[in-house]
């Protein structure tokens, strides 16, 4: 017996719908919000022509400056809409930000398919994102290696230690993941969806040695062999100290703190 689509899950749709469907979310916005509203886009895999029929809508909606409208998250028919609302300075304020999550959520700012822009901010926006200072992306990456990294090797370590070979796979994928949020900081790189990131990552310049290697073992490989993941993880550890190293990012401390 096969598996069946849930019947709550919405239906498959072509990007001839997806267009429509925007472009009638947009005129509503004109009509509810009118001038208050200065730009319209879409961004996510739909801007890139790369979405599936499953893919949901993703739409920046900018507001001038003291204007602000909820944000809107919810399913209709057949589409799964998500509009980030944000009053233009502050729609700027959040391209400018460097997190660890940079190289996932900067195209979203840098590739925008504009319904309605006058002004051309998506143009002026898209610039945003590269104009961190070097120092910024740095000191994050040293942040982001004591918040994540290094925490989850202890974990595949204990896990490894006490017998607990199910947490293995988990935990490999979850330093794997991290290390291209680092990989793309580094490059100054963003993917251009989720989807796409360990393939986007492996064809960067600078990365840590171990990192192929363990995600090629993830995509193509016998994950059932506990023992090669842990080793792979080993690899990639002492080759993420290393690069760190290379770069001149130590995040370990010297002496207390306080």
């Amino acid at each position: 017996m096969g598996i069946k689509y849930m019947l709550a899950y919405p239906s498959p749709t072509s990007r001839e719908e997806k267009m429509k469907m925007i472009r009638t979310v947009t005129d509503r916005l004109m009509d509810r919000y009118g001038e208050d509203i200065i730009a319209v886009g879409v961004y996510g895999s739909t801007a890139y022509q790369k979405e599936g029929r499953h893919s949901d809508i993703e739409m920046h909606v900018v507001t001038k400056d003291g204007v602000s409208i909820p944000v809107q998250e919810f399913i209709y028919g057949k589409f799964k809409l998500e509009l980030s609302c944000r009053e233009k300075s502050k729609l700027f304020e959040r391209a400018a930000r460097v997190d660890d999550s940079w190289s996932i959520w900067a195209g979203s700012f840098v590739n925008v398919l504009a319904i309605h822009d006058p002004e051309g901010i998506f143009e002026q926006l898209k610039s945003v994102p590269f104009q961190a200072k070097k120092e910024s992306v740095r000191e994050m990456m040293r942040t982001f290696m004591i918040w994540e990294p290094y925490e989850t090797m202890g974990k595949i370590r204990n896990n490894h230690e006490n017998g607990n070979f199910r947490y293995i796979q988990m935990g490999a994928r979850d330093l794997a993941w991290q290390t291209a949020k680092l990989i793309g900081l580094a490059n100054r790189a963003y993917y251009t969806t989720r989807a796409r990131t360990f393939e986007e990552s492996l064809d960067l310049e600078s990365k840590p040695s171990g990192y192929r290697e363990l995600v090629e073992f993830l995509e193509t490989g016998d994950i059932r062999d506990k023992e090669t993941l842990y080793l792979l993880c080993e690899n990639l550890w002492t080759g993420l100290n290393s690069w760190f190293d290379e770069m001149g990012i130590d995040y370990k401390s010297h002496e207390l703190p306080f």
